[in-house]
């Protein structure tokens, strides 16, 4: 499969031009940049600049605005909802979770739900903004209905990811950020870029049964929820996919389960929608609110080394920690390049011309 390679400023300038010529602010266009890029220099090539094509053409049917009134509409010290103004989630989202810091460094802990928003890249970097303040982040969203629940041929809930991110001492951060099916979407949209099948227990067909098809969804098949089947847990990843959407949309007011919104433009909005947009979950925990900081990292840094240090199966090499990956992959990144297969690369070039802003 054919790749080129950018570096990092290539693709911020371009993309932070595309997100001004939609009508961002020069703040919102760099915030949605920084967030979206995010995706790429983790390694997470389904979340980052693949998906700018579908963020611009959901501007252009009018299902984002690039000059959002992001409001509070209601709260507490402790918590808050958040209304997105249907602006880009990359945006709406990073002021959703700094709300949550703020209030946690108030009372200890920040809790903010979303509504009327939109896709917000990944949930690692919306998480993994507590860091600094040595709090816990969680981050959660509710997506487009692709995935079956346990037993089901019926799509009703998004990939709906979670991600924690919690500090430690000397050791890098413990990230995790997962979606709550077996894989996600965009995995499927690599697969099909490679013309490759899916292992068996990410899809199923219309019937309900087993596939490899990495074009299920287009022939009315669905997701499936982390576990595959009953027999391997599914029940646990339909659970926990549930919560993401109960959390994200129905306590903030958005529209949830089949009735969230679909990203591709070209899908029509459901009928009957209960709520506004997208919805997002943000928590943040300030650490010095249960035990001392110092301490608490300690252990986390011995947590770490003793997971790193237990002994691998003979096919492995070693134990990772959640977000050692994306770590290592970062640090290449930002030094050799970001690849960029054919396919996505043509879709940037559309969107440039339509644009007047070059790529390369």
């Amino acid at each position: 499969m054919n790749e080129q390679t950018f570096s990092y400023e290539q693709l911020y300038q371009f993309t932070h031009s595309v997100f001004s010529k939609m009508g961002c602010s020069e703040a919102d266009a760099t915030i949605a940049t920084n967030t979206l890029l995010s995706a790429d220099i983790r390694g997470i090539d389904s979340h980052g600049v693949a998906r700018l094509g579908g963020y611009v053409r959901l501007w252009e049917a009018k299902r984002i605005n690039a000059t959002p009134s992001i409001k509070i509409v209601h709260e507490t010290p402790s918590t808050a909802v958040v209304d997105g103004g249907a602006g880009l989630g990359l945006v709406v989202a990073p002021f959703a979770m700094q709300l949550a810091i703020d209030k946690a460094k108030n009372v200890g802990t920040g809790w903010v739900s979303v509504k009327n928003s939109n896709h917000f890249g990944i949930a690692g970097y919306h998480a993994m903004m507590a860091l600094e303040h040595d709090m816990i982040g969680i981050a959660m969203t509710n997506a487009s209905a692709l995935v079956a629940p346990t037993f089901s041929v019926e799509k009703m809930l998004g990939t709906n990811p979670i991600a924690v991110a919690i500090p430690a001492g000397k050791e890098p951060p413990f990230v995790a950020d997962f979606a709550t099916t077996t894989a996600a979407n965009g995995k499927l949209e690599i697969l099909q870029r490679k013309n490759a099948d899916t292992p068996i227990g990410w899809v199923q067909d219309k019937d309900g049964n087993p596939s490899t098809d990495a074009n299920a969804l287009k022939k009315q098949g669905a997701l499936l929820p982390l576990g595959s089947d009953r027999e391997h847990g599914s029940h646990k990843g339909y659970a926990l996919g549930s919560i993401v959407d109960i959390f994200s949309a129905v306590l903030s007011g958005a529209s949830y389960g089949p009735w969230a919104p679909p990203f591709p433009a070209y899908i029509p909005m459901p009928e009957n929608m209960p709520g506004e947009g997208l919805g997002h979950f943000f928590g943040a925990m300030r650490i010095d609110a249960f035990r001392s900081a110092e301490d608490f990292k300690s252990n986390m840094d011995n947590w770490i080394t003793r997971f790193r240090a237990a002994k691998p199966a003979d096919r492995y090499d070693r134990v990772l920690i959640p977000g050692d990956p994306e770590r290592e992959m970062e640090a290449i990144r930002m030094k050799e390049g970001i690849p960029i297969v054919q396919s996505v690369i043509n879709d940037l070039l559309e969107v440039g011309e339509s644009f007047k802003i070059q790529l390369l």
